[in-house]
């Protein structure tokens, strides 16, 4: 795929008050994408590298549980595993859970280092008041979350008010406060991966910290093309504002050599620069057990099996 035909992007777009702009759709060619991500899956992997790319990968991943059955203990329990998930391997770089468990998980991993992180914004739709979602923001931001994984409103974008989305983002941005802000496109909701660049797009000029592909409850979730068209959105925000904004694929990444080739893709594109947790994250807790598969395989020279490792 050449440089050309790869992303068409709009025109600079500097002005914090986004008024009634739009933006053009880029012109993404699809099977570029395709065969540009067919490469990284491709790249042959030294052994001491995969040892290494394991071991950031596993201190990238953001611990996960979100479900209506959470409670205090299952969320101490997934911090015990953040803190230490298993012999020989690093800590995470986050535990993610609902606002009401934040004051829980903060508690367990205080002085750790490990973020906590809290969806808000009424994950996973949306769909409530603009107010309601801002104070929801502030109340996690309150119980001590050190990250907020917002959702934008999808049904508002499909219909083409970038406006509205724009100034959502900028909004929970500003009830953040202190907080780093990950900002969730639902990547399986909008359809063409022209409209995952412009939702990518509007999200940086809003201020978002992070752009994440997905809330984990859609299918399908996070993908090497969208992911990689969402690189690419950052590569070039990067260069025209000398801003550096995080990544991250949340859903569906399970395996490690999958986990690679997204680090693969990762550096390939926005350089080694972003290789830190600070600037790219796995939303993908059941990832952590098949990177422990893999780190006792190296010190033990037999697999596992997954019996072995606790599910949360």
């Amino acid at each position: 795929m050449n440089a050309s035909t790869e992303l068409v992007l709009h025109s600079s777009t500097t002005d914090t008050a986004f008024k009634s702009l739009r933006y053009p759709a880029p012109v993404i060619d699809e099977v570029g994408v395709a065969e540009r991500v067919a490469r990284f899956r491709s790249r042959s992997i030294k052994a001491a590298s995969k040892r290494a790319a394991i071991d950031l990968a596993m201190r990238m991943i953001d611990l996960t549980t979100l479900e209506g059955k959470d409670t205090p203990g299952k969320v101490r329990q997934l911090c015990a595993k953040a803190l230490q998930p298993g012999p020989g391997a690093p800590p995470v770089a986050a535990v993610c859970v609902y606002s009401n468990m934040v004051s829980v998980a903060r508690a367990a991993l205080e002085g750790s280092g490990i973020h906590v992180a809290a969806v808000a914004t009424s994950f996973p739709s949306g769909m409530s008041s603009l107010k309601v979602r801002l104070e929801e923001v502030r109340w996690a931001v309150g119980e001590g979350a050190d990250e907020i994984d917002m959702v934008i409103s999808r049904g508002r974008f499909l219909a083409g008010e970038d406006n509205v989305i724009f100034d959502e983002v900028a909004q929970v941005k500003e009830a953040c406060g202190p907080a780093h802000l990950k900002v969730i496109l639902e990547t399986g909701e909008l359809q063409t991966l022209d409209a995952v660049r412009r939702a990518s797009e509007i999200a940086m000029d809003a201020g978002a910290d992070f752009i994440k592909t997905s809330t984990g409850k859609v299918s399908p979730a996070a993908t090497m093309d969208v992911t990689y068209v969402m690189l690419c959105a950052i590569r070039d925000f990067f260069e025209r504002t000398g801003r550096m904004v995080g990544m991250k694929p949340a859903g569906g990444i399970r395996d490690t050599k999958t986990a690679i080739a997204y680090l693969v893709m990762l550096k390939e594109t926005l350089g080694p620069a972003w290789l830190t947790p600070d600037l790219f994250r796995f939303g993908a807790s059941s990832l952590a057990n098949d990177l422990l598969m893999q780190i006792v395989k190296e010190q033990t020279k037999a697999y596992q099996s997954p019996l072995y490792f606790s599910e949360d």
